[in-house]
């Protein structure tokens, strides 16, 4: 795929920004053909500065000027986004939304029946071209678009297309699941350092070994379970501290973290 599709990007934050940055250095987005829009003149400027790419105040001069729409908004102000760029839509548009917990037919309800919509799940390592998502596609979205969304979404990371139902799921699993993960790297630096590690190496010890030991997963193909019992000796020092852990419940607390945001998710589709 080449840099020929316009692409338009409603909201220019952090997400939008990295995702431009992605697609240009993949070579699936033109600067010179690519506008954001943005009420917040710093972000408008910062956008501009890291990317290239023009910007403007109003929705509806993006939609005029492009042909892929993404939506990078917050779902709060969704409603009002939608309702000033559907004048602005014409078939040749394809829109993307990335904000959580808005669905399809709540997007088409907004938009227009016919409208071609992709609603996609990222989480925030998009940042450094790491992300998971995950997306699905409406009837009236075509092949090609399925396509052209896979292909970009996969420049920054891994794509992967599921029932529009089980996004939720995703939203608490990959969008949350960056906090998780934060959060056991600062609690094994931690332990590190109440065993007398300088907090500098402790840190990085723990994000190196979550680093790696998620690379051997995906690289390895084995089970985390297989990985996980090659590491731990009879009587030694992993099994000890696996017994910890699971006194400590943090299987059980991963789970329910999980459920609990898949579950807001819900809540927050029902409320936008």
């Amino acid at each position: 795929m080449t840099a020929t599709r316009r692409m338009g990007f409603l909201g220019a934050g952090q997400m939008a920004t990295a995702l431009a940055k992605g697609w240009a250095a993949a070579g699936l987005l033109d600067p010179a053909t690519s506008w954001a829009s943005d009420p917040y003149a710093p972000a408008r400027e910062r956008f501009t500065a890291a990317t290239g790419i023009g910007t403007t105040t109003t929705n509806e001069d993006v939609a005029t000027r492009c042909d892929v729409l993404i939506l990078a908004v917050k779902p709060q102000t969704m409603p009002d986004v939608l309702a000033g760029l559907k004048r602005a839509l014409t078939p040749e548009h394809l829109v993307v939304s990335i904000a959580a917990g808005v669905t399809l037919t709540q997007l088409g309800a907004a938009l227009g029946a016919t409208t071609r919509l992709v609603r996609v799940m990222p989480n925030t390592p998009c940042l450094i071209g790491a992300s998971a998502s995950a997306y699905a596609a409406s009837p009236q979205a075509t092949p090609a678009d399925q396509e052209l969304v896979a292909t970009l979404f996969g420049a920054v990371g891994e794509a992967f297309a599921v029932p529009e139902k089980l996004l939720d799921a995703v939203t608490g699993l990959s969008g949350s699941g960056p906090a998780y993960v934060y959060v056991m790297i600062e609690a094994l630096a931690d332990g590190g350092v109440r065993m007398g590690l300088p907090r500098d190496v402790a840190l990085r010890l723990a994000a190196q070994t979550v680093l790696g030991s998620a690379q051997m997963v995906l690289e390895t193909g084995q089970h985390p379970a297989a990985l996980k019992d090659a590491v731990a000796s009879p009587g030694g020092t992993t099994i000890a501290g696996l017994h910890a852990l699971e006194r400590g419940g943090l299987r059980a607390a991963l789970m329910n973290a999980v459920e609990a945001a898949t579950l807001r998710a819900e809540e927050l589709g029902k409320k936008s």
